[in-house]
């Protein structure tokens, strides 16, 4: 019989090298939860706001944020090889983001993350982890 500390090595630690990358299936499996971020994006009535923020065609922003996420979960550093380097504040400084802008973005990414396979321990940790760069994008107070 196993102990508690045998299984908790088996067990990814999720943020350490490329543990979140792979949890999230790699490129094609992050590529897949940007597509039903945005898709939820598009059909949620309390995402309006930011929807209305990204171009019409989001074919650029889903690749971005695509290749964004794959550097940020410990993977290949993709969107500073094809789109340079990334400050989350600085990039969205000409939004108008507060509080409700910033859980709508949470709320997408939370409705996407529960069509993903992912283990339920992953989507917690993505959620929280998520947390941070919504509210560095913030610029409002309301």
């Amino acid at each position: 019989m196993e102990n508690s500390d045998s299984q908790s090595k088996d067990k990814p630690e999720y943020g350490i090298e490329d543990a979140s990358y792979q949890a999230a299936g790699g490129e094609a499996g992050i590529r897949k939860l940007v597509d039903d971020f945005y898709d939820a994006m598009e059909q949620l009535p309390e995402a309006a706001k930011i929807r209305n923020m990204h171009p019409q065609n989001l074919t650029i922003s889903r690749d971005k944020l695509t290749l964004f996420l794959c550097g940020w979960l410990g993977g290949p550093k993709l969107f500073a090889e094809k789109y340079g380097q990334i400050r989350i504040p600085q990039v969205h400084s000409h939004l108008e983001i507060g509080p409700s802008e910033r859980d709508a973005w949470l709320l997408c990414m939370q409705k996407a993350l529960n069509r993903q396979s992912y283990p339920a321990e992953f989507k917690n940790y993505l959620m929280e982890q998520l947390y941070v760069p919504a509210e560095r994008s913030r610029n409002r107070e309301q």
